[in-house]
């Protein structure tokens, strides 16, 4: 299993960063499309569709949506602060608040939407399209401008999920002793927890000093510590759904990973999270 894990990421790797840096913004769009349409395939299943063809359809239907709204708003790289963009961007922030009420109050919260395809339907649309959005409007950050800036906030928003979530393994293989979720994953800690928020921390401190930024250090900081609390919460939500469905990955698309959303459960709560905090509450752009 380490091995095929280990060929998965020295081959996922160098994809995502040529993804980030060589593509153009409408071909970045295109494949973070493809990407949201494998997510919908497979959250099809934590809402209870177990039948392909219906998991099929919604993962059409869900690309058909985001091609929709990219279609309506052909002109978004040039500015971001669109409707229906901001609309996504402040639904993921309030869907998020309530994740975590839903999170802290497992299992019993489970009894409000365990029986109710439409409601996991909605929590699904809620993880799937901000996350679109969110990731092609700090893609598109100064675009015209610079073509790879945007790309360099991407970047550093995964390298500090990831930093976060190494910070995390780290501290609870350390000192951990005391459970973070035990009803929902077992293995968190509050050491790790608080150890991968430190990591963040650094991360976030050590590019805020080091790079030359249009924005405040402590702008940056506090965006990108509540990017690293959502990551954890994208994380343990995702837990709660496979939990509820039975299952221990999302899929098997990725070879010693499982599915596409176990890959990205955390970056579908920080990104677009860090996106709205950066664009939408402090106004950085």
């Amino acid at each position: 299993m380490l091995k095929y894990r280990l060929i998965s990421a020295f081959v996922l790797i160098p994809v995502v960063i040529a993804a980030l840096f060589w593509l153009p913004l409408v071909g970045f769009a295109i494949v973070t499309l493809a990407v949201c349409m494998l997510a919908a395939w497979e959250w099809g299943q934590l809402s209870g569709f177990s039948s392909r063809s219906q998991r099929i359809w919604l993962a059409v239907l869900c690309g058909l949506v985001l091609a929709l709204m990219l279609l309506l708003l052909p002109q978004y790289h040039n500015n971001i602060h669109q409707p229906l963009v901001e609309l996504s961007l402040w639904a993921s922030l309030a869907w998020w608040v309530g994740a975590l009420l839903l999170v802290l109050s497992y299992p019993a919260s489970a009894t409000l939407w365990r029986n109710s395809r439409v409601l996991r339907l909605v929590f699904g649309i809620l993880t799937i399209v901000p996350f679109f959005w969110g990731m092609l409007t700090l893609r598109a950050w100064h675009y015209n401008d610079n073509h790879y800036d945007g790309a360099l906030w991407l970047l550093y928003v995964m390298i500090l999920v990831w930093g976060a979530d190494s910070g995390a393994y780290m501290f609870g293989k350390l000192f951990g002793k005391h459970k973070l979720a035990p009803k929902v994953s077992p293995g968190k800690t509050w050491q790790g927890f608080l150890g991968g928020l430190l990591t963040a921390g650094v991360i976030s401190w050590g590019y805020g000093t080091w790079a030359n930024l249009e924005i405040a250090p402590s702008t940056l900081l506090i965006c990108s510590v509540v990017a690293a609390l959502a990551s954890v919460l994208g994380d343990l939500t995702e837990s709660m759904f496979k939990r509820e469905a039975g299952i221990k990955d999302s899929g098997h698309l990725i070879p010693g990973h499982g599915g596409i959303l176990d890959r990205i459960d955390s970056l579908t709560a920080a990104v677009p999270v860090f996106a709205c905090l950066l664009l939408l509450v402090f106004r950085t752009i």
